[in-house]
């Protein structure tokens, strides 16, 4: 699994948010999303690497600006999780 975390410039509200996160969805397969306008970032979780280009250039494409994008292994630590 995945996440990819990217730094977005130009979330204002909830309805920003949800703006994105449509976007992400709309652009790749992915697991989970979610975004926050005051840390201004969006995280994605996927089984797969995803375009990390289509998905920069479809929240773009509406007016956000992406700073960053960093992409990680990612693993979903359980109630059982050892370490």
């Amino acid at each position: 699994m995945y996440r990819i975390t990217l730094k977005i410039d130009g979330m204002h509200c909830g309805m920003c948010e949800a703006h994105v996160n449509d976007m992400v969805r709309d652009a790749a397969d992915v697991k989970k999303v979610t975004s926050s306008h005051t840390k201004g970032e969006t995280v994605i979780l996927s089984e797969t690497q995803p375009d990390t280009d289509a998905i920069t250039a479809a929240i773009q494409a509406q007016g956000y600006r992406v700073l960053s994008v960093e992409s990680e292994s990612y693993e979903k630590k359980g109630l059982f999780h050892r370490k």
